[in-house]
């Protein structure tokens, strides 16, 4: 172990850290690609099987499901773009003071990542070179990753999250409408229930598989909740349409 952390960092671990860097990035779009599309599922089949319970008729539904697919997707956006933007000024300014604190007192600096490394377990002459090489590599890299986990790679962008999740929360939203729209009128309702309660299955299972967890557990949880939230909306449709409110 000593041996590993005191040689010098190779070309090919160098290379290494950083596809690993990557692949956890990838993931992390997909989780959130994945529970983008789950939102865009749930909350447009809610509305357009709640009117469906108020109404039959074909523009109401349509009207209400393009209302929530717009309103929705935007909506996400928003929320992606504000919580990534306030995620990136966060890691800016940590940026910022470990470049400050590396100028102003670069030999502070280096005792203190030595430290960070002690803490961990391992011992101070190892620790101390550890640090030295680190820094003659990289100096605020070190101190970013030590001391905050913090890769500069791994900065996203607050434009590119809120992309995707307006992206991911759309193709989700069509599967409701194609399944409201396109049966029969006696069979809309039913295929809508079948079809989202199908493809809520599938992003809980792909969820669960990127999160490691139980794939049967993950998959009945949205299930559930998706299958609460349409029997919910369309009872309440229904009850307004029956007593004349709509």
């Amino acid at each position: 172990m000593a041996d590993i952390l005191t040689s010098p960092a190779s070309p090919d671990r160098m290379v290494d850290a950083r596809r690993g860097s990557g692949l956890a990035q990838r993931l992390n779009w997909l989780r959130a690609g994945v529970l983008g599309a789950n939102d865009g599922i749930v909350s447009t089949a809610a509305v357009v099987v709640g009117v469906a319970g108020a109404t039959t008729l074909t523009g109401p539904i349509v009207t209400a499901g393009a209302a929530a697919v717009v309103g929705g997707a935007i909506s996400m956006a928003l929320g992606e773009y504000v919580s990534v933007s306030s995620q990136r000024d966060s890691e800016r300014n940590l940026v910022e003071i470990e470049r400050q604190a590396l100028a102003a007192d670069p030999h502070r600096e280096l005792l203190d990542l030595a430290r960070s490394y002690e803490a961990r377990g391992i011992s101070p002459a190892t620790a101390r070179r550890v640090a030295e090489e680190l820094t003659a590599r990289d100096p605020l890299d070190a101190q970013l990753r030590a001391k905050h986990n913090l890769d500069l790679d791994d900065v996203v962008s607050p434009w590119h999250a809120a992309l995707a999740s307006a992206v991911a929360f759309t193709i989700g939203a069509v599967l409701p409408m194609l399944a409201i729209l396109l049966p029969p009128e006696p069979a809309r309702v039913p295929v809508t229930f079948a079809v989202t309660l199908g493809a809520l299955a599938l992003t809980g299972t792909v969820a669960s598989w990127i999160g490691g967890g139980s794939k049967p557990r993950a998959a009945a949880r949205v299930v559930l909740g998706g299958g609460l939230a349409l029997a919910a909306t369309f009872l309440i449709g229904n009850l307004l349409g029956t007593t004349g409110l709509v």
